[in-house]
């Protein structure tokens, strides 16, 4: 059987396996924790720090820290919440986001955190950087304006060898995520899709499927990010207790 450990987020008791990740354990006990760059099923990357909590007064990302016996976990301070802010913020004027003109509107997680946090206008002035969008793939466009290089689709997206169909390419601030020359040649239908969907942000979008689901009827725009967690917890717990 599985060790169980016992820990604190916010002074609220919490159990949860032993080496499962922060971010996973307070979902196990109907606490949400924002996150960009981190998905199910998929290796915690850390590549956001939207998800930092303090452990035992150490700033930590909680989708690579295992929750340990005994551990104190702070997540809904006044430092954290506007060090969360403050990357939301800076995604949103490095990158070039036109929210309304997207067809991932209402399914964006970025566009989510950014009225969960209520950021009206960011602190930050917008870089307007120059970027192109690629559409030269038969199966996919890829808009390198609205990319956050959360590495989800290079840490989802294998072939059948467990090679990445995604990529980076270039440096510092010329860094792209682009399709592997070779491997991007047979990208499946499935496969598009799915990047697709672990995209976080309207970067990827699959040809010919644009704006499925009608403006109102998206995943946030009647379920604010982060409430389906404590809704699914407290069903279980009435669940559990008959």
């Amino acid at each position: 059987m599985a060790k169980k450990v016992t820990f604190t987020i916010d002074d609220k008791e919490c159990t949860a396996t032993a080496g499962s990740f922060i971010v996973d354990a307070a979902r196990k006990n109907g606490i949400y924790i924002p996150t960009l760059c981190n998905y199910d099923g998929v290796k915690p990357a850390g590549s956001c720090r939207v998800c930092t909590v303090k452990v035992n007064k150490r700033h930590l990302t909680a989708c690579t820290t295992p929750v340990a016996e005994g551990m104190e976990i702070e997540l809904d301070t006044a430092e954290l919440n506007d060090l969360r802010s403050a990357v939301i913020e800076l995604l949103f004027t490095e990158g070039n986001h036109y929210c309304p003109a997207c067809e991932k509107s209402g399914d964006c997680e970025l566009q989510a955190l950014a009225y969960r946090f209520q950021i009206m206008a960011p602190r930050f002035p917008f870089q307007f950087n120059e970027r192109d969008i690629d559409a030269s793939h038969p199966k996919i466009y890829h808009d390198h304006n609205r990319c956050i290089l959360c590495k989800r689709c290079i840490r989802a997206v294998k072939d059948e060898d467990g090679k990445s169909i995604f990529t980076f390419n270039k440096r510092a601030k010329k860094v792209r995520i682009k399709l592997d020359d070779r491997l991007g040649e047979a990208l499946s239908d499935e496969q598009a899709l799915k990047a697709m969907e672990v995209c976080p942000v309207g970067s990827i979008l699959v040809k010919e499927i644009g704006f499925k689901t009608p403006i109102g009827k998206r995943k946030f725009d009647k379920e604010p990010i982060g409430n389906k967690i404590t809704k699914e917890h407290l069903l279980h717990k009435e669940d559990y207790h008959g």
